[in-house]
């Protein structure tokens, strides 16, 4: 007889994606806002749009690592409660950051706490999924954050043309009040409670086995910084009426994307998910940057968002797999911490890239890298993760 798969979709499992939806989608109102927001009313040139943008990595850089420790010390549903409640009170300092000086102190603040409650929502939804099912349940986790950066900037864009930049940042904030509910209702499970407190040293701060791994993370992540930000921007340069629609179409990628690759990591194909979801992204970014009309607009959107619907959740899991239960906030961690860094670098080259040079290069530089990855993760990164999984 075939043995039944344990339950995924529990209330408490519910609730960590919903919660980690409504961070996600709050957070991401404000990429493709606050660029036409500093250039349009605030007259700060298109070249220093990334320096604003990617502002919060220096926070990221100082917390995602310490925020793995914590996590993996303490309570995780207190410690991201009480994270995204202070998460959601700082979207009230934009509503006073009318200088270039102020919005970066408030994105400063903002990518701590970011920083928290993303790395306490991915550990909280790995502990509440079944073993046998950990890449398909990592997945979907992760997914409900992915299309939250895609629906995001989508709906920023509608309500920052209708409504205006301060109603944004209300319908941001009602969002992170809907999430807060959902944190408070997940019931977690029991922990063991540690005897003894590990010596601090840095492999508690970042996954030494998953370098390889995390190098080779950044190449993508470059190119998934270089769409949020600017997508509006270049839609908009090209003559498509409402470059949102880009957005619908990433998001549908993403989604259609769970339907067989968290099967196929769980299968043991996770190289195989990963080199194709490479290929897939280079190829769709230097067909976006070459192609014109609303018709390739959506359609290099949508395969975009597949590969990085397959890609990401995949890399995940690899990182979950070369640590230890008591590690699982510092694989988290250091996974959320090479997207960070990446994707922040191609929100901060991408401004000056675009500033200089225009949107087609960034896209085709992005292209470049994911195909590089490719070569890296064959070369450097599959070789790794099979000498230092965990058996």
């Amino acid at each position: 007889m075939q043995k039944q798969k344990p339950k995924l979709w529990t209330a408490g499992y519910i609730n960590v994606c919903i919660a980690n939806f409504l961070m996600a989608c709050s957070f991401n109102l404000l990429m493709p806002s606050i660029p036409l927001y500093i250039t349009e009313h605030l007259g700060v040139a298109q070249t220093k749009t990334g320096i604003v943008l990617s502002s919060y990595t220096i926070a990221l850089l100082f917390v995602r690592p310490f925020s793995g420790y914590i996590v993996d010390l303490y309570s995780r549903k207190k410690v991201l409660l009480v994270s995204f409640i202070f998460y959601v009170s700082i979207f009230l300092g934009y509503f006073w950051a009318t200088t270039v000086m102020l919005l970066v102190l408030v994105r400063f603040l903002h990518g701590i706490m970011w920083g928290m409650c993303s790395v306490s929502t991915n550990t909280l939804a790995i502990d509440l999924v079944p073993a046998e099912r950990r890449a398909e349940g990592t997945g979907f986790a992760g997914t409900f954050m992915n299309v939250a950066m895609a629906v995001g900037p989508f709906i920023a864009i509608h309500i920052y043309q209708e409504q205006g930049f301060n109603t944004l940042i209300g319908y941001a904030i009602g969002m992170g009040i809907l999430g807060i509910i959902a944190v408070a209702l997940i019931k977690t499970p029991a922990r063991p409670k540690l005897r003894n407190r590990e010596k601090i040293s840095f492999d508690r701060f970042f996954l030494l086995p998953a370098w390889a791994i995390f190098l080779n993370q950044l190449l993508p992540c470059f190119a998934w910084g270089s769409i949020g930000s600017f997508v509006a921007q270049y839609g908009k340069r090209t003559g498509i009426p409402n470059a949102g629609v880009f957005f619908l179409f990433f998001a549908a990628g993403i989604i259609a994307s769970r339907a067989f690759s968290g099967r196929l990591v769980d299968k043991g194909y996770v190289h195989h998910v990963n080199i194709i979801s490479m290929a897939t992204v280079s190829i769709s970014f230097f067909a976006f940057s070459i192609l014109r009309g609303l018709y390739e607009f959506c359609v290099t959107g949508l395969f975009i968002g597949l590969g990085f619907g397959m890609m990401l959740p995949a890399m995940q899991i690899i990182y979950v797999n070369m640590a230890h239960n008591n590690r699982r906030g510092t694989a988290n961690s250091t996974y959320l911490l090479g997207f960070d860094v990446g994707s922040s670098a191609g929100m901060l080259a991408g401004g000056f890239i675009t500033g200089i040079w225009s949107f087609e290069i960034l896209y085709r530089i992005s292209s470049c890298l994911c195909l590089i990855s490719i070569l890296l993760y064959v070369f450097v990164s599959k070789p790794a993760f099979d000498r230092k999984r965990l058996k």
